[in-house]
């Protein structure tokens, strides 16, 4: 039987949208929480360490906070593509986590984005199945792998 397990993480992260007409245009910040989910069968193997596992709550941690958790956590991230770009450099001279990216740092496209880095990390027998990113407590965005087939 599949089985889904999930993985809460927090990090804080500012961003600026480009172009925007509203305050997000301006450098702002939140309080992220990101929902992992992944979709597998537990390991029958009463002989094996991770016998009735999916996968190890532990190794699923490594990978989130490696990909994401390490990178942008009191960060901004800045779209290369767009005049923030001159912003950003000049950050650099006083902070060591500017995230350059080629999108948009909306909440929908930084979903996307984990869902290719984690996705690309997890063991062959285990599948993403879900992201959910919450940007505030009442918004978030939401990659489904059975969307995305």
């Amino acid at each position: 039987m599949n089985i889904r397990l999930t993985k809460r993480f927090t990090y804080e992260t500012a961003h600026v949208l480009h172009g925007y007409d509203g305050l997000c245009k301006n450098v702002h910040g939140h309080s992220y929480k990101l929902y992992v989910t992944v979709l597998g069968k537990p390991k029958d193997d009463s002989n094996h360490v991770k016998n009735g596992m999916v996968i190890d709550f532990k190794d699923l941690k490594k990978i989130v906070k490696e990909e994401i958790i390490n990178v942008f956590d009191h960060g901004i991230v800045l779209n290369r593509n767009s005049n923030h770009l001159e912003l950003g450099r000049a950050i650099e001279q006083y902070s060591e986590r500017v995230i350059f990216v080629d999108y948009q740092p909306t909440c929908e496209n930084m979903v996307i984005h984990f869902a290719r880095l984690i996705g690309s990390r997890l063991p062959a027998d285990t599948k993403l199945y879900s992201i959910k990113l919450y940007e505030t407590e009442t918004s978030y965005a939401e990659w489904v792998s059975s969307d995305n087939d």
